[in-house]
């Protein structure tokens, strides 16, 4: 047995449902799975980085980089459905690559979930940090200097530069709040979320509804700006490197995977929820792209806080939208740092459940019944990069973790259809190998339009989880036992 192990469906499902042992409460439903998946993917993809990617990369434009985004997610989304169904495990992909790619393969694709989301709860962080001292400015509020942004950032030739303050204050406060709320268990996380959840939806529904009616089609001409003759800069390569570094905004797809060892009846509920996650984010998010460019141009939209920004340019009735957005987007974007917190937890218990990180990470607290180790580690970690690292520094970093963590969901759904045709499967992805092959092709295409350097930092992540693996995971694996 080595690197190319691979665990048996037997053994998952022994896993997944034996009463025996230390075991996730089964608490969630339908309701409550697709509100951690909205909950986790409507955040800084709608809230912050529709601004940034319309204002440097793809202009109006920006709604198809979505639409482009969400049909790759799809076809990703039919594999993890029948992954999910079949196997319902916390450990998401990492889980579903050990059945059929390896341990090896198993164990970078949750090292590459590290970058998903941490990073991805950062992202937010630092985006919630925005509109919530945009916010407090309006109130007449300002926090000391050195408290408002990371001390890091590049400048315009691309090197980095000091920018004299300490760190991220809010960023970090926010983290440390999500950390805690989990430790309450998981029924109480989960009502906390779908409150938020269910606000955030009206509010985003509100903007569409009422800033419609005050946009100026002219701010939509272009609507695919023409190629500043750099790559990635509008035209067509922007709109497609758009799309790269938005898929990180359907990272909600992975949220609720994570959530399947705690869903009651899950060969059911687990594809429903999927969908249904998809379906309500993509809809709000090219509307909500497609109004916010219609309000103001698309090169003043490069902030923290584009919505806020736009709506506060248009017109003097939408100012109680735009407060309504302000508050919500504050309230909206902790339910995706308290899924990213959630999830990233669940794949460190997985991976030390299968004696691939300490055993420390598998055990639960007796009161709350949730990976206490892991929740912390990963609380104090997020809070960290969201203290020091600047928020363009991490959308690439997080999509292409997600692509790459999509994309071996993709291949893994036919190989275990060769391996183990038999296999009761309660959720077929349909024509197979046809959209296996499509989500890798979508996933290939919006990770090649990435830029270099952001491959050159997976690079590195990966060579950090091999030496990771073999001077512990390897000799530690309890298939080696």
């Amino acid at each position: 047995m080595g690197a190319a192990s691979r665990k048996s469906l037997e053994s998952c499902l022994t896993d997944a449902f034996a009463e025996r042992g230390s075991r996730l409460r089964r608490s969630l439903g339908v309701v409550s799975l697709t509100a951690f998946g909205v909950g986790c993917t409507v955040g800084a993809g709608i809230f912050s980085l529709t601004g940034d990617i319309a204002a440097h990369q793809a202009g109006p434009a920006v709604s198809l980089s979505f639409v482009l985004a969400s049909i790759a997610c799809f076809f990703a989304g039919l594999c993890y459905a029948e992954f999910a169904a079949m196997v319902p495990l916390s450990g998401s992909a990492y889980s579903y690559a050990y059945v059929t790619l390896g341990e090896l393969v198993a164990w970078l694709i949750g090292w590459s979930l590290v970058l998903e989301w941490g990073l991805s709860a950062s992202v937010v962080a630092v985006s919630w940090s925005g509109y919530t001292q945009a916010a407090l400015r309006d109130l007449g509020v300002t926090l000391p200097g050195v408290l408002r942004q990371a001390p890091f950032a590049r400048d315009a030739a691309g090197h980095w530069a000091l920018t004299g303050t300490w760190f991220d204050l809010p960023a970090v406060l926010v983290v440390l709040a999500c950390t805690a709320l989990p430790l309450a268990g998981m029924r109480t996380s989960a009502t906390v979320n779908a409150t938020i959840v269910i606000a955030k939806v009206f509010a985003l529904l509100v903007l569409v509804v009422v800033g419609a009616r005050y946009v100026h089609p002219q701010n939509w001409h272009p609507f695919v700006p023409p190629n500043t003759g750099s790559f990635r800069a509008f035209g067509w390569s922007g709109v497609l490197s758009g799309a790269g570094t938005l898929f990180f905004a359907y990272i909600g797809f992975d949220g609720v995977a994570t959530l399947a060892e705690e869903a009651r009846n899950p060969q059911r509920t687990l594809p429903l929820s999927l969908f249904a996650s998809l379906l309500i984010c993509t809809v709000l998010y090219v509307a909500v792209s497609v109004v916010i460019t219609g309000l103001a141009d698309y090169r003043t939209l490069g902030v923290p806080d584009p919505l806020y920004q736009a709506l506060a340019g248009a017109h003097a009735a939408l100012g109680p939208v735009q407060a309504l957005i302000g508050v919500v987007a504050i309230l909206g974007l902790i339910p995706v740092v308290l899924a990213s917190v959630v999830g990233q937890a669940r794949i460190f218990y997985s991976m030390a459940r299968d004696g691939l990180l300490p055993p420390a990470f598998a055990r639960l607290s007796g009161r709350s019944e949730i990976p206490l180790a892991g929740t912390l580690l990963t609380g104090v970690f997020f809070a960290v990069v969201a203290a020091l690292v600047p928020l363009a520094e991490l959308g690439d970093l997080v999509s292409i973790g997600t692509l790459l963590a999509f994309a071996i969901v993709c291949v893994g759904v036919v190989v275990l259809r060769r391996t183990a045709p038999l296999a009761r499967r309660p959720f077929r992805t349909p024509w197979v190998p046809l959209v296996p092959v499509l989500g890798v092709l979508c996933c290939a295409i919006l990770m090649a339009f990435l830029p270099w350097p952001t491959w050159r930092q997976l690079g590195v992540w990966l060579a950090i989880g091999l030496l990771i693996y073999y001077g512990y995971g390897r000799h530690h694996s309890k298939l080696v036992r």
